[in-house]
């Protein structure tokens, strides 16, 4: 039996900010995006703190003395969203910068547009 494989959106530049962590980085989350294109949950992909509930998770690889960081959704029945890859550049505590978190939820809104035009499309 054929697993359906849902699409893969990528919202701003995440992708290519992604593309830009070191290779080992880039298969471990690769891996991570490729298990919920699936429709599965990788074990190092976990919820997304104040987004309610299990729906925009984050995986965290850390590599080097580094921690690297791509949060997507899967809130959109169908579809995965990469919204965000970066760097955690701060030495100091778990929590994601302010404007990390502002660029997050912009970026979800994004996805939201973009998942009615594409299931307007596709309807």
């Amino acid at each position: 039996m054929r697993t359906s494989l849902r699409p893969v959106g990528w919202i701003g530049t995440s992708k290519e900010d992604l593309l830009t962590f070191p290779d080992a980085v880039v298969s471990e989350i690769g891996h991570a995006l490729y298990v919920a294109h699936k429709g599965g949950k990788h074990s190092s992909a976990k919820p997304l703190k104040g987004f309610g509930g299990a729906g925009t998770l984050e995986v965290v690889e850390d590599y080097d003395g580094d921690s690297y960081r791509a949060i997507y959704t899967v809130r959109f029945a169908g579809v995965v969203y990469v919204l965000h890859a970066f760097q955690k550049k701060s030495k100091t505590g778990i929590s994601r910068p302010a404007r990390e978190m502002a660029k997050i939820k912009s970026r979800l809104r994004t996805a939201e547009e973009e998942y009615r035009r594409w299931r307007g499309a596709n309807a």
